[in-house]
């Protein structure tokens, strides 16, 4: 059994904070990091530049501050174009030294696609070409971090280069990274993370719990939906109530050996700041006493 709780995280997309531009409404980090910690969260992901402080102390000093650890953090990069290597990988080693110095030692990447503000909303299929020109990034990105003794781990990701479960089984059959296994994106690109749990538990270092409302993940699909809209209609819902097995995936990973984050991901857009305790807090807690039962479990 696993101790209820001792590996559960947040991250603060949950509480609709992300990196892309016009979101929506985007929460103070002592708000977001005070519910969090009412939730019983053992940590939480470093998210966009600006929701934390920059200095790395200070990092350390405000989630102390709300009994919270730094479990990772999130970074897109661009690793196919050679044009684009050099300045992704000087941010790998920025974020990794930030991780590093605040108490983290995981890395997640996403292989965006560098199309000029896309914000998710379409994927692509990369040219056979520019293939190993990503996965020579990948692992080059990995002993960039290395030397900060911070690991990373690629997040298969919707609107990114790396979506589907044969884009996964390309990544580890040509790099060594490790895989953060995100059961949200990886539906809304049509592939069951249950399978890719079971196929590549020897890979999975970090892993991103979403639920997902696979009619609207169709939608997505077929273009019939942005990612955008589809986000703000409930795309993402809390555990339990949408259609991954949430319990397979537990299952499956820590009969493998799996003893890194579980973090609680429910991408939000936030119209408005909502009251006190309501809101993201409420979809959040659901989710967490939802895997807190299964852990029990």
């Amino acid at each position: 059994m696993i101790a209820p709780r001792a590996r559960l995280a947040g991250a603060p997309i949950t509480w609709g904070v992300c990196e892309v531009p016009g979101w929506g409404c985007q929460l103070g980090a002592d708000r977001v990091l005070r519910e969090i910690a009412a939730l019983g969260l053992e940590a939480i992901e470093l998210g966009p530049p600006g929701f934390l402080p920059g200095d790395p102390a200070e990092v350390a000093r405000t989630l102390r501050r709300h009994d919270l650890r730094l479990a990772a953090g999130f970074l897109p990069v661009v690793l196919h174009r050679t044009e684009s290597r050099a300045a992704s990988l000087h941010d790998v080693a920025t974020v990794a030294e930030t991780l590093s110095a605040a108490g983290a030692d995981m890395l997640v990447l996403a292989a965006e696609l560098g199309n000029g503000g896309n914000g998710y909303e379409h994927s692509a299929e990369l040219a056979e070409a520019e293939w190993p020109l990503l996965l020579a990034g990948l692992d080059e990105a990995r002993l960039v971090a290395a030397r900060h003794g911070v690991s990373v781990t690629l997040h298969p990701h919707y609107g990114t280069a790396v979506v589907r479960g044969d884009h996964v089984e390309r990544v580890v059959a040509g790099s060594d990274i490790g895989l953060c296994l995100d059961t949200g994106h990886l539906l809304v690109g049509g592939t069951d993370p249950v399978g890719v749990a079971r196929a590549a538990s020897h890979r999975i270092t970090h892993v991103h719990f979403k639920d997902v409302d696979a009619a609207l993940a169709a939608r997505v699909r077929t273009g019939e939906l942005g990612y955008r809209e589809a986000v703000t209609r409930g795309l993402y819902r809390p555990l339990g109530d949408g259609d991954v097995d949430v319990a397979a995936v537990v299952r499956l990973l820590e009969a493998a050996g799996y003893r890194g984050w579980y973090v609680l991901e429910q991408d939000v857009v936030l119209e408005r700041e909502p009251p006190a305790g309501d809101g993201p807090a409420t979809a959040a807690a659901r989710s967490v006493h939802f895997l807190t039962r299964i852990m029990r479990a």
